[in-house]
C-alpha cells in the first residue's frame, strides 16, 4: 500500500496512513474517463425544448373555403404547417439525453480520477473539517493554508456550517462521500477529503 500525508486545518502534517493500491494506483485510461464525464453531462441536460405539431396547435378544424372555383390554391384546416400560427413540422420535443454507462465502467472511472489526482500530488487529506460557525472568511482562510483555490472537498457527514460558509466561493464545491463522481473531481484542481470519507470511498471501490 501506498502512503499519503494526513494535515490539519492549518496545513501542518501529522500524521501518514496507508491507501489502497487497488484505488490510487491504477493505469489512467483517457478514454474511459471521457466516456463517463460525457455521460454525466449528457444526465444533466434538461431536454425540455418543444414546439407544437399541428395535432397539438388549438386551431379550428373547418376547411378555410371550398376546394374548387375560388381561383385560390386548395387549403386544409388553420393547423397546417405552411399557415402562419399552424403547428411547427420536426420541432424538437421533449427528450432524455442520457445513456446507459455499465457499472463496471464507472467504477473504474472514479478510480482512474483519483489515481490521476494522487499521482500528480492534487489529493489532499486533512484530519476534520468543521467550522463552530458559518463563516465564509476563515472558511477561505483554511483553504489558503493548501494552497488550493479551486478545489472539491469531500466530507464524510453533511455539516451545515460548512455547506453554507463554502457556497459563496465560486471555485470551491462541496461533497459527501457518496455523491463523489469523475466530472466533480476532473472540473477541480485539487481533491481534498476528510479523512472519514476517503475511508468511505475506499470502501465502495474496493
Amino acid at each position: 500500500m501506498a502512503l499519503i500525508d494526513v494535515y490539519n486545518l492549518k496545513g501542518e502534517k501529522i500524521f501518514q496512513r496507508d491507501i489502497r493500491d487497488e484505488i490510487f494506483n491504477v493505469s489512467i485510461r483517457e478514454d474511459i474517463l471521457h466516456q463517463v464525464a460525457r455521460g454525466q453531462l449528457a444526465s444533466f441536460r434538461s431536454g425540455s425544448a418543444s414546439t407544437k405539431n399541428r395535432s397539438k396547435v388549438r386551431a379550428s378544424g373547418k376547411k378555410l373555403w371550398r376546394q374548387k372555383g375560388t381561383g385560390r390554391a386548395r387549403v386544409g384546416a388553420a393547423s397546417s404547417p405552411l399557415r402562419r400560427g399552424g403547428g411547427v413540422t420536426f420541432g424538437p420535443m421533449p427528450r432524455d439525453y442520457s445513456f446507459k454507462i455499465n457499472k463496471k465502467i464507472r467504477k473504474a472511472a472514479l478510480r482512474m480520477a483519483l489515481a490521476d489526482k494522487f499521482k500528480t500530488g492534487q489529493l489532499i487529506v486533512v484530519d476534520n473539517f468543521h467550522l463552530e460557525e458559518i463563516n465564509t472568511g476563515k472558511f477561505f482562510e483554511i483553504i489558503k493554508n493548501f494552497d488550493s483555490n479551486n478545489v472539491l472537498i469531500v466530507t464524510e457527514r453533511e455539516d451545515e456550517n460548512l455547506e453554507k460558509s463554502s457556497r459563496n466561493i465560486r471555485t470551491v464545491k462541496l461533497l459527501r462521500a457518496e455523491g463523489i463522481n469523475v466530472y466533480d473531481i476532473l472540473s477541480h484542481e485539487y481533491l481534498l477529503f476528510v479523512e472519514g470519507a476517503l475511508g468511505i470511498v475506499e470502501e465502495a471501490l474496493t
